[in-house]
């Protein structure tokens, strides 16, 4: 009796410590703002916002985006049209082209959602874009990443809380597994219900919501070509990121979610809008743009501040942000305040003397100290920094580099500083993103291709269009998706077509 007494004190306890343990859990259920359900989440929606905005920077530091002004305010336009109308229209959406010629689109929480130029290629329509747009909005208003987060979080939770009833690590690992399939289950109920809010969101914004269907058939295609491409290639296919795994376009659960939405009288061609469309994308860019690849230097300033002289050959990044000016004699870099600037001049070598000798030598600095050798990119170099001089507040940091007979010579200067900031470090990262561009001067830099509507007439066909526009191997399967005749069909006469240059 006095062990089953004991027992039971046992089971009374652990009772009470479960029931303690989930009173935080219980706490964090809140109401969904689009689907209207309790969600159980573990992230507050200012947390939320929170990470959006630590992503957004992290996306914005390592991906490139589209500069071309007119098209981003399209997008931006479309894309807030459509937000508008949503679950959470007091959210403060932001939308970015990712200049990459791949298929793909993707949301961040809190409202930051981006679309990969190489998509808007492969569209037809304005709806065909509020399509695209509205899925990624659908994610951002369903909390799709947190309620992932919340699930994750949960399936360790429940294998914790399992582990101290049962004292035993194996139901542990056992409720882990069964919390990563209940994950993994997310993928395709997430991604058909975003098309579900996706459609709604369309016809409140006086788009068609069949729209969204019409997309899933052009990324469809475009798998299909990417699967027998891979396939002949002997590679593995890529794929949009969720449409192609979830489900076809003509699913019986995706056409009933469409159907929910709504039914618009196509009397306006607003509601579809292709001329807008062709008028926004006629000139975009198809495929790899060799201006941004050769890393020329962009106006945003999301983009990697570098610098690059095609006619004397060289690169380099200077700091986030400072101004760049090429300069009669120097190409300098400098912060908004001036506090500092960092000068690069090129030279002749006219005596084969060390790179530590030309500074002393032939710019005159009698003292060097922290000198050091440099050598990267195959070139020879010198670095150190000469004590500040009469009438000087700060040292100077000087750094050359020898190439053939050129001397590119560094001087990195301090006026004004602000309160911690390392200028000293700033002039050697700058000094050590230095690069000789091999081609330059020798060949020119390939010519990005763009996209161009033609009207097609009686005699067009991709087979012949293919035989004067140039992609390779797949010319004329590309010109079908890009035109929405994968992998059969010809244009009518009249039609507007695109093409490639």
């Amino acid at each position: 009796m006095a062990n089953t007494g004991k027992a039971s004190r046992t089971q009374h306890w652990i009772k009470i410590g479960l029931a303690l343990s989930a009173l935080p859990l219980l706490q964090a259920c809140s109401v969904n703002p689009a689907t209207g359900k309790a969600d159980f989440v573990l992230m507050s929606e200012s947390r939320e916002l929170e990470i959006g905005v630590e992503e957004h920077a992290k996306i914005m530091e390592k991906s490139p985006t589209y500069d071309n002004e007119t098209l981003k305010a399209y997008v931006e336009r479309v894309g807030q049209k459509v937000a508008a109308t949503s679950d959470r229209p007091d959210l403060k959406y932001t939308f970015t082209i990712i200049d990459s010629p791949d298929i793909n689109a993707f949301a961040l929480p809190g409202g930051y959602i981006y679309i990969n130029r190489g998509l808007i290629g492969f569209l037809n329509s304005e709806a065909e874009l509020a399509a695209v747009l509205a899925h990624e909005i659908g994610h951002v208003t369903a909390r799709h990443a947190v309620r992932q987060k919340a699930a994750a979080s949960g399936a360790k939770v429940g294998a914790v809380l399992s582990a101290i009833a049962t004292r035993s690590n194996v139901v542990g690992d056992v409720a882990s597994i069964y919390g990563a399939a209940a994950i993994s289950g997310y993928g395709r109920e997430m991604e058909l219900e975003a098309d579900g809010f996706g459609a709604k969101y369309l016809f409140n914004a006086g788009y068609d919501p069949k729209a969204m269907i019409e997309v899933i058939g052009v990324l469809k295609n475009h798998e299909r070509f990417s699967r027998y491409r891979a396939k002949e290639e002997g590679k593995k296919a890529r794929s949009y990121h969720g449409v192609f795994s979830t489900h076809p376009s003509n699913d019986a659960r995706l056409q009933e979610v469409i159907a929910k939405a709504g039914t618009l009288s196509l009397n306006d061609d607003q509601l579809i809008n292709e001329k807008g469309f062709r008028d926004q994308v006629d000139g975009m860019i198809w495929g790899t743009n060799y201006a941004q690849k050769a890393g020329v230097k962009s106006t945003s300033k999301s983009k990697t501040n570098r610098y690059t002289h095609s006619k004397l050959g060289f690169t380099l990044v200077f700091p986030d942000e400072w101004e760049i000016a090429n300069e009669r004699s120097a190409i300098t870099g400098a912060p908004s305040d001036k506090s500092a600037k960092l000068s690069l001049e090129v030279t002749r070598l006219r005596d084969k003397i060390p790179p530590d000798e030309f500074i002393r030598q032939k710019l005159n600095v009698k003292l060097l100290t922290r000198s050091e050798p440099l050598r990267q990119a195959g070139l020879a170099g010198h670095t150190g920094v000469r004590p500040k001089q009469k009438g000087e507040q700060y040292p100077t940091r000087m750094a050359v580099f020898y190439q053939s007979n050129r001397v590119y010579h560094f001087t990195g200067t301090v006026s004004e500083p602000e309160e911690g900031v390392d200028y000293d470090q700033m002039f050697i990262d700058s000094v050590r993103s230095f690069r000789p561009v091999r081609s330059a001067g020798k060949r020119k830099a390939p010519k990005s291709k763009t996209l161009k509507y033609v009207k097609a007439n009686s005699k067009t066909t991709f087979a012949l269009l293919a035989k004067y526009i140039k992609l390779g191997r797949y010319t004329e399967e590309q010109l079908r998706l890009l035109n929405g005749y994968y992998p059969r069909g010809e244009p009518k006469p009249g039609e507007w077509i695109k093409i490639v240059e």
